[in-house]
């Protein structure tokens, strides 16, 4: 039998956010499967069903859990008529998917020098590699102050926005509380209704005039802050020029930078 560069997990838990939109769900994970905060995997499903079917369609989602945690999780979008996520929706706990057996992506920590602040910009489903950030106690002993900012359309999209209030209210139950560790903000953003205290704007709007900033009580400047972008490719371009008038710059060739990116579909 031939060495096959994937394994075959089991679906164990899945959470739908919102019906027939937003979903999470929780796999099994090969003890072999070893990432770094951040860090995406490939899944796959295959191209017809069947016990003995093969994974010929595959998709790249970040883990939401951390590298110290015994399962896999991911958050999705149901892509209306997609090849990829309509028939992702329709599994259940016991049913099975393919992992690839190596983690891929860059959107880690050891892209940035520890210190300052870390503010993580995120729109959608792009807050999948952010949670398994915030659920990684060495990002909490990393930086001063978290800022994590998730812009939506509508408030029901925002998931996990629970557990991030809590975490922003106590800090993450996983971290070490004796040693120094970070506070987190957490400002959900929706840019089709109004949520109590929070503008009605796009997060490049917010980043433009400065209200980004003021909602966050920090600085968002590359003397003293690191930003990570995750989300939809406009979102990526139009943020990313805004920051690099500002002075923030991708790392390269090994020299730390202060901006990390990466597209989310």
């Amino acid at each position: 039998m031939p060495d096959l560069n994937y394994t075959s997990e089991t679906i164990t838990e899945i959470i739908e956010w919102v019906p027939g939109k937003l979903f999470s769900f929780a796999t099994t994970r090969p003890a072999e499967f070893q990432f770094t905060a951040g860090q995406f995997a490939r899944l796959g499903l295959p191209d017809q069903p069947g016990d003995n079917a093969q994974p010929g369609i595959w998709r790249a989602y970040s883990m939401v859990t951390a590298p110290h945690q015994p399962d896999l999780a991911f958050y999705s979008i149901v892509v209306p008529n997609g090849e990829f996520t309509t028939r992702l929706a329709r599994l259940s706990v016991g049913d099975t998917i393919y992992l690839d057996k190596t983690a891929f992506g860059f959107l880690t920590l050891e892209r940035f020098e520890a210190g300052g602040d870390l503010w993580l910009l995120a729109t959608g489903t792009g807050l999948s590699a952010y949670l398994s950030l915030l659920q990684d106690p060495h990002t909490w002993q990393r930086h001063e102050r978290i800022i994590l900012v998730h812009g939506v359309r509508q408030a029901e999209e925002l998931a996990y926005r629970e557990q991030l209030t809590a975490w922003a209210a106590h800090g993450h139950p996983d971290a070490d509380r004796t040693k120094p560790r970070a506070g987190l903000t957490y400002l959900p953003i929706a840019t089709r209704e109004t949520l109590p205290g929070k503008p009605q704007a796009r997060l490049t709007t917010l980043i433009e005039d400065g209200r980004l900033e003021q909602l966050a009580g920090r600085p968002l400047n590359p003397a003293h802050a690191k930003v990570m972008l995750c989300g939809n490719p406009d979102m990526i371009k139009d943020s990313r020029k805004l920051l690099t008038d500002r002075g923030f710059a991708v790392g390269r060739r090994g020299i730390p930078g202060t901006m990390a990116v990466e597209n989310y579909w």
